[in-house]
């Protein structure tokens, strides 16, 4: 899963969790959440999209506006539905749209 001690860890749950989720950043996705990475720990069965719901909340302030135009990596594969439960211990990507090609 990597190491989190660069970003933070977001416990939304307390110690009911059951699902960890490594989430890491890129371009103004990070600069929005202004760190690099974080683990957020859920329910168990939670989804790609509740995942996005806690990190609205977690980054009120600018990464709503991304999250709605970012497009997303579950373990190095491109989610297409945010439906999709999260394995324990999987990686999630924030992928901001990029300008050039």
């Amino acid at each position: 899963m990597g190491s989190p001690s660069s970003g933070q860890v977001a416990d939304t749950q307390g110690e009911q969790h059951a699902t960890t989720v490594l989430v890491r950043y890129f371009a103004s996705a990070r600069a929005a959440s202004g760190v690099e990475e974080e683990v957020l720990r859920l329910p168990a069965g939670a989804s790609v999209s509740e995942a996005i719901d806690e990190l609205r909340k977690l980054h009120p302030a600018e990464l709503p506006r991304i999250l709605d135009a970012a497009s997303f990596l579950l373990d190095g594969i491109a989610v297409r539905d945010i439906s999709r439960q999260l394995p324990d211990g999987a990686e999630l990507d924030v992928l901001p749209p990029f300008a050039g090609g």
